[in-house]
């Protein structure tokens, strides 16, 4: 017998997944994920099309959020990332998700969980898998959720409503700090990298050590099966100096290709997740590059273009366009806060 579970579906900036009320879920840890990966694959476990299931057969859209009210009076939401981890018929839950989580406060208000307000709604969201804490805006008129607008992010066709993802506390949200090995600098088997956490574990690497441009394609470098051996043999030995351990069933840390920009950005950026390169860049992986490449003397140095004296906003460029993140940094070089313009959109709703 099957049994039905109230869920909705979400495009949340470039990834898409399943957003559930967490009353409604198991509260048993493995019974919850057994429900999220029938909700995602059915079936057919370990089969990487989930034909059977819910999931998009790619791992940018084989992802789930729990959602529920939060116990503290300083949080309203709590979130709770679950990627699928495609062809293991398993869930990774040790890294967050900055797309999904722009679906996160439009999910609590169509779902009744929180009121909206006009014009716009303010909703803090602790996210559960890191400890970190977001502020997230959402344009509501006449307390109704507004998907339609002229905001363009790359790597999603069309326009819509911005929602604005201001992230507190970020920095080493899963590896302890900000520089998981202590330095801003790290040699393994002769290539030099930069370890930074600002949201999301992220090594940094030259492309040129590769002998590469950093300009290849996501299909070019995907066909390229001795170098993300190379890298996978890299990040699985960075890890341990990362405070991370054993990464090799883990999709963290995200290994990153950097170049000089080409379209008048901070950087260009070639990301893996990590045994693929994304089609463009993670919300979290790209603050926590663009951290990486205003500090002093990281892997970045030399490379990097810097905005004009005073600005805060940091372009990403990546295999689809770029990203913006905005970076509020202290005296120290500690970053104060860190923000995204996002979009999403609900795509069905799941009754139970």
């Amino acid at each position: 017998m099957q049994k039905s579970i109230p869920y909705m579906h979400f495009r949340g900036g470039s990834s898409k997944g399943l957003y559930f009320n967490a009353a409604d879920l198991p509260t048993d840890e493995k019974a919850r994920y057994q429900t999220v990966l029938a909700a995602l694959e059915g079936a057919g476990l370990g089969d990487l099309r989930q034909i059977d299931g819910l999931g998009g057969g790619n791992s940018l859209s084989s992802k789930v959020a729990i959602v529920s009210l939060s116990e503290l009076q300083s949080v309203d939401l709590q979130y709770f990332f679950i990627q699928g981890m495609m062809g293991k018929g398993r869930v990774s839950t040790v890294q967050t998700c900055g797309n999904i989580l722009a679906g996160v406060v439009p999910f609590a208000i169509e779902s009744g969980m929180i009121p909206a307000t006009h014009p716009v709604t303010r909703a803090k969201v602790g996210i559960l898998n890191t400890g970190g804490i977001c502020e997230i805006i959402v344009q509501t008129p006449h307390g109704q959720v507004e998907y339609g607008g002229n905001v363009k992010i790359d790597g999603v066709l069309g326009t819509a409503a911005p929602i604005i993802c201001n992230y507190l506390d970020t920095m080493g949200a899963t590896c302890g700090q900000l520089l998981p090995t202590g330095n801003r600098m790290d040699v393994i088997d002769g290539y030099q990298m930069t370890c930074i956490d600002n949201g999301m574990p992220v090594v940094l690497l030259r492309a040129s050590d590769f002998g590469l441009s950093g300009y290849e394609s996501k299909a070019e470098l995907d066909a390229m099966f001795e170098l993300k051996q190379i890298l996978e043999k890299i990040r699985c030995t960075i890890s341990h100096h990362m405070n991370l351990g054993d990464v090799r069933e883990q999709s963290i840390p995200k290994m990153c290709l950097i170049a000089p920009a080409q379209q008048g950005g901070l950087v260009t950026t070639r990301m893996f997740i990590p045994h693929v390169c994304h089609d463009a860049i993670g919300v979290l992986a790209a603050i926590s590059v663009a951290t990486a490449c205003i500090l002093p003397d990281t892997v970045a140095k030399g490379m990097v273009s810097l905005p004009k004296s005073g600005e805060n906003a940091y372009s990403i460029e990546h295999p689809s366009g770029e990203m913006t993140v905005y970076l509020e940094q202290a005296e120290n070089q500690q970053i104060q806060k860190s923000g995204v313009v996002r979009t999403a959109r609900l795509l069905s709703k799941g009754i139970g």
